[in-house]
């Protein structure tokens, strides 16, 4: 089976929901009570498929973590068949001993976690994004679902959550990703996207509504739902084995809002830890039908030219504090795409008041 989601029908948040006593189920049995016969569960070989962010540490009054959910998936059994496929946070090695889960779900696959200050250039530019092996080493030919996502910035100081840091998002993160996960397709059940909504860590691609988590210094005004027809591409082709054709010229386009260095002059939580691994660049895709001429802008008066290929063609260019970010498809001397966000929907700013390493998404219309 070969999947790509935004949501997995049931997936529980195990690091907020109590999970002390083997009493504490039933807040996992009405949520399988209330979704297991919607006609948007999503199946696993026939199966309600269920999945986690963490749960290792959910034990339910059990001593070990095989324990607690073979008692867990007993329980929702009850109601429906469970396929299981958790994201438990522990050492692939151990996956061979819990008996109770159908496979993995790789949470933490979707962004370069490895990357720090002490890595090359050369490692920081190009990061490695196939974590994926070692935990398909170990699961034996058991359900594995891949994460995928667009970015990651999260800015809570000790006063609320203490999470504080990003993951570099840079080089088309995005688009990278799905090229490796698309490359090891064979192996791989699910792709599920990391996400729809959360905005506190800055990789929500649905539109911003509704309550956030205190997220809105770094969220309002930072659209990213182009992401997600970036995103629908990709999801087509794992799906159907094949790179579906570029019926329109598109330009993506994306960036984050001040200078990596830049100080803000009203932010009493610092900048986020990794600042020193992104790079004041916009991040530019481009969707041609076919050959055509690119011409990438910051708003001086040097815009670059690239020739390119039908297809997919991945570009960069240089962020200017006080300016925005520009791009354009030509063919046969004609505008066939432009992306030109106003400076007042995006300017690069190099005074900032807070410190913002989301990032303003843009296509062309």
């Amino acid at each position: 089976m070969n999947a790509a989601c935004r949501d997995l029908g049931s997936g529980f948040e195990r690091s907020v929901i109590p999970a002390q006593n083997p009493e504490d189920v039933d807040h996992l049995r009405k949520y399988v009570e209330l979704l297991a016969r919607h006609p948007n569960q999503m199946l696993c070989e026939g199966k309600v498929l269920i999945s986690t962010f963490a749960g290792d540490q959910a034990r339910f009054g059990f001593s070990s973590i095989n324990e607690a959910w073979t008692f867990v998936k007993a329980e929702l059994s009850k109601i429906a068949p469970i396929h299981l496929v958790p994201a438990f946070f522990v050492d692939p090695a151990t996956y061979p001993s819990l008996s109770s889960i159908d496979g993995i779900f790789h949470w933490n696959g979707g962004w370069p976690l490895h990357l720090t200050t002490q890595c090359s250039r050369e490692e920081i530019r190009r990061p490695a994004l196939d974590s994926d092996k070692h935990h398909l080493a170990h699961l034996h030919q058991k359900t594995y679902i891949a994460g995928v996502s667009p970015w990651f910035f999260t800015h809570y100081g000790p006063d609320s959550w203490n999470k504080n840091w990003i993951y570099r998002g840079d080089d088309w993160l995005l688009v990278r990703r799905w090229e490796y996960l698309l490359s090891q397709r064979n192996h791989i059940d699910i792709v599920q996207l990391i996400s729809w909504n959360d905005y506190g860590e800055s990789h929500y691609v649905a539109p911003v509504r509704g309550a956030q988590p205190n997220s809105q210094a770094w969220v309002d005004g930072f659209p990213h739902e182009p992401w997600m027809l970036l995103n629908a591409y990709y999801a087509r082709a794992f799906k159907e084995g094949r790179m579906p054709p570029i019926e329109k010229d598109r330009i993506f386009m994306w960036a984050r809002p001040h200078p990596k260095t830049a100080q803000a002059s009203e932010d009493e939580v610092p900048r986020p830890d990794g600042w020193q691994l992104t790079e004041d660049l916009f991040w530019v895709v481009l969707f041609a039908t076919t050959a055509a001429t690119a011409i990438l802008s910051s708003g001086d008066d040097a815009p670059v030219k690239y020739e390119i290929k039908g297809g997919v063609t991945k570009l960069a260019g240089k962020l200017v504090p006080g300016r925005g970010m520009w791009a354009q498809i030509t063919r046969g001397g004609a505008i066939v795409a432009e992306c030109a966000p106003s400076l007042d929907e995006y300017r690069f700013e190099a005074g900032p008041r807070v410190y913002n390493f989301n990032a303003y998404v843009a296509m062309s219309r």
